[in-house]
């Protein structure tokens, strides 16, 4: 039932969104330039890899870590307020027709991530990775988090990515179809709400 409505839901906001999509496309292609699209091996369900798409935020040619903290330089213009509400995971949906993903689930990390963690990952990866879940919605201010630390990788790491894992392991012990629809409806919400203070969301996440 669960990958039903996620095909329909899927379905239904690639249509009725369509124009929005097309909208971005040109405003990231005036912006910027191509391509228009970013993709990013993650891994899924069950260990195997997938590429997951969004619209492309950051400069065509950038180096630097793969987390992006609030204020950084490698994001365009446009790319800002793509991310700031969350459009640039639009694509997604098409993730999600692909079977890669699911509406609601926990993220999709990069290897690396997921190797710090394997045992914990092996459990929660019996799920579709996600376009929203918990830890969206509870660390929706995740790159100013991130920039209040002196090693945003570490704060990660060691701070943000176990609390993450918490909340995965929790919705899969209690997911039904009733709190997808709860996940999907608070995830709306804080999309469009102004954004509050990132230390009510995590007090550490600044301290060594």
């Amino acid at each position: 039932m669960k990958r039903v409505i996620d095909i329909l839901f899927s379905t239904a906001i690639l249509a009725f969104s369509s124009p929005l999509l097309f909208i971005i496309a040109m405003a990231v292609w005036l912006d910027s330039g191509r391509p228009i699209f970013f993709a990013q091996q993650r891994v899924g369900r069950d260990f195997r890899p997938f590429d997951v798409w969004k619209f492309r935020t950051m400069t065509v040619v950038n180096h630097g870590p793969r987390l992006t903290v609030r204020g950084d330089p490698r994001i365009t213009r446009i790319g800002k307020r793509l991310r700031s509400a969350k459009l640039d995971e639009l694509p997604q949906f098409v993730n999600v027709l692909c079977g890669h993903m699911s509406v609601v689930g926990p993220r999709p990390e990069v290897e690396e991530h997921v190797r710090l963690y394997e045992e914990r990952f092996r459990k929660v990866l019996t799920l579709r990775p996600g376009i929203t879940d918990l830890a969206s919605i509870q660390f929706r201010d995740e790159e100013e988090i991130l920039s209040q630390s002196t090693d945003p990788i570490r704060t990660y790491r060691e701070k943000i990515l176990p609390a993450k894992l918490d909340l995965a392991e929790a919705y899969l012990e209690t997911h039904t179809i009733m709190t997808d629809l709860r996940i999907v409806l608070r995830t709306v919400f804080v999309v469009l709400t102004p954004r509050g203070s990132a230390s009510r969301h995590y007090p550490e996440a600044s301290t060594e």
